[in-house]
């Protein structure tokens, strides 16, 4: 089994999501550290990271170390692509 690196503010969006969509995350969470290649290979920007699905949401995580996840974002899949290469521009600088 992985472990799961939630930021902050990612653990305070899914503390505020309907009951139903957080059971969801949190069962997918779990499967995502068990199995972490169960999620899609993604790419261009997004090149070392994988996105896993959960109902109109996806799950956008990075493998960081030997039986560690670090997830990056969570959100609807409308927009949760660009959101993710915001936060990596900023991570990065």
């Amino acid at each position: 089994m992985f472990r799961l690196t939630v930021p902050i503010e990612i653990q305070r969006l899914i503390r505020k999501m309907h009951p139903d969509l957080k059971r969801k995350l949190r069962a997918s969470l779990n499967l995502i550290a068990s199995d972490p290649s169960s999620g899609k290979v993604l790419f261009d920007e997004l090149e070392g990271l994988r996105s896993f699905r959960v109902s109109s949401f996806h799950v956008i995580y990075k493998i960081t170390g030997p039986k560690r996840i670090e997830i990056i974002a969570i959100g609807p899949r409308r927009r949760i692509y660009e959101e993710t290469v915001r936060i990596l521009r900023k991570q990065r600088g």
